[in-house]
């Protein structure tokens, strides 16, 4: 892990798409980098960016690169949790908001570069005014935790589910398209780990309903080819 210095211009167009800089213009954005408390890392491969009990200290926005979400067992057994692999996604924000320790860990994947916005920036504890970009940011926090509040009502009734195939219909249902199709956005490693099942066992089952004329599966391209005996697992 290093720090790097680099014209912070460069990043614009990264957190032009962010949703934690969302509705803020160039100007706004530029006062947010010009912050002391803004910088960039880079990661190596297997690089920790964070470890499972570390308290937070900032919020991460990726720029470049590929990090995974990961837990350990007390056997020793990792277990994978989520993938950030777009430019612009963020993590870490949940904990730092509540200054809640970290139960999980943050990984490098491949060489990677890290924006972190540290939690003084958005607080008044050395006293003095909040800047406008931080301000603007803490509005999008606020819009980005109702929206992953809504993400776990979704979720919670995907995993309710009694077996492997409701989950997977229920999941399905929430994002098929008037034609019938679903363009999976997450990879298979994601999407078992959304579920709460092993990559092998989802890959039987969606191979399964593929077999049975229910789902027609190419990569993360879905479609049901059988809509009625579909809606049977609603």
């Amino acid at each position: 892990m290093k720090m790097v210095t680099e014209a912070k211009e460069q990043l614009l167009p990264v957190l032009q798409d962010c949703s934690l800089t969302h509705g803020m213009n160039a100007a706004e954005i530029r006062e947010l980098l010009g912050s002391a408390q803004v910088r960039v890392r880079e990661y190596a491969k297997g690089d920790i960016v964070f470890h499972d009990g570390e308290m937070p200290h900032c919020i991460y926005i990726l720029l470049t690169g590929e990090v995974h979400i990961l837990k350990d067992t007390f056997s020793g057994r990792q277990i994978f949790l989520s993938e950030i692999a777009e430019p612009g996604d963020m993590f870490g924000e949940v904990y730092d908001v509540l200054g809640q320790p970290y139960d999980m860990y943050v990984e490098a994947v491949r060489p990677t570069r890290v924006l972190e916005i540290s939690s003084h920036l958005l607080s008044l504890d050395g006293g003095g005014e909040l800047s406008r970009s931080a301000l603007l940011v803490q509005r999008n926090l606020m819009r980005i935790f109702a929206r992953k509040a809504y993400f776990m009502a979704g979720k919670l009734k995907v995993l309710a589910s009694g077996s492997l195939r409701e989950k997977i219909v229920r999941f399905l249902f929430q994002h098929i398209g008037p034609d019938g199709c679903i363009e999976l956005s997450v990879s298979r490693e994601y999407l078992a780990a959304y579920l709460a099942v092993t990559r092998p066992s989802l890959s039987r089952e969606l191979s399964a309903m593929q077999r049975e004329g229910i789902l027609a599966v190419d990569g993360r391209h879905i479609r049901v080819t059988a809509m009625e005996r579909f809606e049977e697992y609603l």
